[in-house]
């Protein structure tokens, strides 16, 4: 038997069990019955204003329940979601928007891009449009987030599999038929999008929070019973410095999975989360948005190999010196990937893997292997900083701040913190009596989104490039980060 489309899997679901929770989300909620109906009106509307099988459909919409009638509006059609950011400045939008080459962008006021249909945050279709069913489809690829890419400009990562539903991906991810998952991360991002989507799909009801608050993050584990939790190592940080009463307030003994990923997790906040909640429930993936291969390790094989994001399977990681020479267990290199099926994992829009022989992948990251294969990662081969779970490329950065007129040259890297892993830290050649730095960063929020943003930015006088245009820019870290030790020796 064929496995079903998603949009065929969530009517099942909702005639199987129509009042069933499906979503929650800053006290709005949808049933199956209710979600799939709404769905059917929006796609319905979509679909009038030119949405077809095999579109990209741009979702900028903040995590609501909103956002998800949007995404699965667009698999009803055989369209793919593109989920972005619901703050990003309209130039940003515009790059990918030009990129993805939606019908329509829903999150987008009226007007904003000519010769596209535009729908704003709040929009809900007329109500006297049909929600019941609609052709069977299924698209091509069912999600297409987001990167900031190496050079400054946007990608798609367009996913390889189609929108059919696969049981064993998602019952791998610990969700159950009846079960919640809490989701405090942006649906925007890659991770969010995948667990909640697979819970729906699974059956698991989501308790969607508008942001992540520490200490609502637990009631929500509380009030629905939640069996999985997401969550980053920032969050994981931020829910921890809570007062002990208030953590140990929640009862949180419903959850069997707490994941987290998108950013390394320092040994000791690994240790308390272990020591917290047991080792048992504890779970760590590595993977790209790419999806070639990932790493997945628990609490108690952590304890067994300290620092370890897992063992990949054999045959798709590979640990090479400068030279492309594939390195033995405990030597220092970049990381490759190589998928073991047959068919592509992804396809990129506006960008190119980096590649070598034998179907070789890499992401820029660096690590070793140790004695039983578990993979151990170091810093980035390249220089993409990870702060509080996102990712950010300094030559995007350094594109906006070189475009204000008072700039001559800059750097951007990340410095590190205690918060959020690392923070954007940019070094300006300009004059100081030329530039502010309260008017830099206006004019840079007309160009990023918040989380790029420099939080710290320090004006010099020295060039920072030589004539050909390079920049020693490992060595401007090093020599930051030793003031700042220098500064804080107790740190």
């Amino acid at each position: 038997m064929a496995a079903p489309s998603f949009p065929r899997r969530l009517a099942d679901l909702a005639e199987a069990d129509p009042d069933a929770l499906a979503i929650t989300c800053a006290g709005a909620s949808l049933t199956r019955g209710e979600l799939v109906a709404a769905a059917n009106r929006f796609a319905r509307e979509l679909a009038d204003l030119g949405v077809a099988e095999g579109d990209l459909v741009t979702i900028a919409l903040p995590n609501s329940v909103d956002f998800l009638v949007a995404v699965v509006a667009a698999w009803t059609l055989g369209a793919t979601p593109q989920p972005v950011s619901s703050r990003l400045p309209e130039r940003e939008l515009a790059a990918i928007v030009e990129l993805a080459n939606p019908p329509v962008i829903v999150g987008a006021e009226p007007g904003a891009f000519p010769g596209r249909a535009c729908l704003p945050v709040g929009h809900r279709p007329a109500a006297d449009l049909d929600d019941g069913p609609m052709p069977d489809r299924t698209a091509p690829s069912w999600k297409a987030p987001t990167s900031g890419g190496s050079t400054g400009r946007p990608k798609l990562i367009v996913a390889g599999d189609p929108a059919t539903y696969v049981e064993g991906f998602a019952s791998f991810l610990g969700f159950t038929d009846g079960g919640a998952l809490v989701m405090p991360g942006p649906m925007y991002h890659n991770g969010p999008f995948i667990w909640t989507c697979q819970a729906l799909l699974r059956g698991s009801s989501v308790a969607l929070l508008e942001r992540f608050d520490a200490e609502a993050t637990l009631a929500a584990v509380e009030a629905h019973h939640a069996n999985v939790v997401y969550l980053v190592p920032t969050m994981m940080k931020r829910i921890w410095r809570l007062p002990e009463d208030v953590r140990d307030g929640y009862d949180l003994s419903s959850l069997v999975t707490v994941w987290h990923l998108a950013e390394p997790c320092p040994d000791w906040l690994k240790q308390v989360w272990i020591d917290w909640l047991g080792p048992e429930r504890i779970f760590e993936l590595y993977a790209g948005t790419e999806g070639q291969t990932s790493t997945i390790i628990t609490g108690t094989d952590w304890l067994e190999h300290r620092g370890s994001v897992g063992r990949p399977a054999p045959g798709t990681m590979q640990i090479t010196d400068a030279d492309g020479n594939e390195l033995p267990a405990g030597e220092h290199g970049e990381v490759w990937l190589r998928s073991a099926r047959d068919t592509p994992t992804y396809r990129y829009v506006g960008a190119e893997a980096r590649t070598r022989e034998g179907g070789w992948e890499s992401l820029g990251d660096r690590g070793w292997l140790d004695e039983d294969g578990y993979l151990h990662l170091g810093d980035r081969a390249g220089d993409m900083i990870l702060t509080g779970g996102a990712n950010v490329y300094p030559a995007e950065v350094e594109a906006a701040i070189a475009e204000h007129p008072a700039v001559r040259s800059c750097v951007v890297f990340g410095l590190p913190d205690d918060d959020k892993g690392n923070v954007v830290h940019a070094v300006v050649e300009a004059d100081e009596a030329e530039l502010d730095v309260e008017e830099l960063l206006a004019f840079l929020r007309e160009r990023l989104v918040a989380y790029k943003l420099p939080r710290t930015v320090e004006v010099v006088h020295e060039a920072l490039r030589d004539d050909a245009g390079k920049v020693r820019r490992g060595e401007l870290r090093s020599a930051r980060i030793a003031a700042l030790s220098a500064a804080s020796p107790g740190a």
